[in-house]
């Protein structure tokens, strides 16, 4: 059993096929092979999807969609400001990606660095009137998108237990808007 694939982007492994000579103990089961596919189609499509709904917004607002996740993150934060830190852990950047992604925001005049009160090391990424406005537009975008490209097709409840089941997995940190995709910055 087992000889992979590749398909768009994915390894498919075949239940029918012989694993390569020598390779029996390397291939997973029949049913490990269904579990691996079916996280994989789930794992791509997630992946496809956010990337459809950053791109209706950035269609609309014209930033890109690391700029925009930046944003609308600031944007349900309390006082509309976030550490540095918290931006990188949260939206799964780098620290320099985030670094540079709150560069090219602060060059547009959207946010602006602020010390934090409490501890000098820190450093707070906040939102300006401008960038308020701007996130404001891109959330209202980003939510429509939602709405016509998952809720419409899945129905209210149908999202309520997507949504509900990465709670229930413990996946769910905050309520960013476009939610954090890891490794882009």
């Amino acid at each position: 059993m087992g000889e992979s694939q590749q398909t768009a982007g994915r390894v498919e492994w075949s239940a029918a096929a012989e694993c390569p000579s020598g390779a029996a103990a390397g291939c997973p089961s029949a049913e490990e092979a269904e579990l691996l596919q079916r996280w994989n189609s789930l794992a791509t499509g997630f992946r496809e999807l956010t990337d459809q709904l950053l791109g209706d917004a950035q269609r609309e607002v014209g930033l890109p969609p690391s700029l925009l996740e930046v944003l609308c993150f600031l944007a349900t934060t309390p006082e509309q400001a976030a550490p540095m830190r918290l931006l990188a852990q949260t939206l799964g950047f780098s620290t320099a990606g985030t670094t540079g992604v709150v560069d090219r925001l602060a060059e547009a005049g959207l946010v602006e660095r602020r010390p934090s009160s409490s501890d000098r090391r820190v450093t707070y990424a906040a939102l300006t009137p401008q960038g308020r406005e701007t996130a404001t537009a891109a959330a209202r975008v980003f939510a429509d998108s939602v709405r016509r490209r998952v809720v419409e097709p899945l129905g209210e409840e149908g999202f309520a237990s997507f949504a509900g089941a990465f709670a229930t997995l413990g996946l769910v940190g905050g309520d960013s808007c476009p939610g954090g995709t890891a490794g882009k910055s």
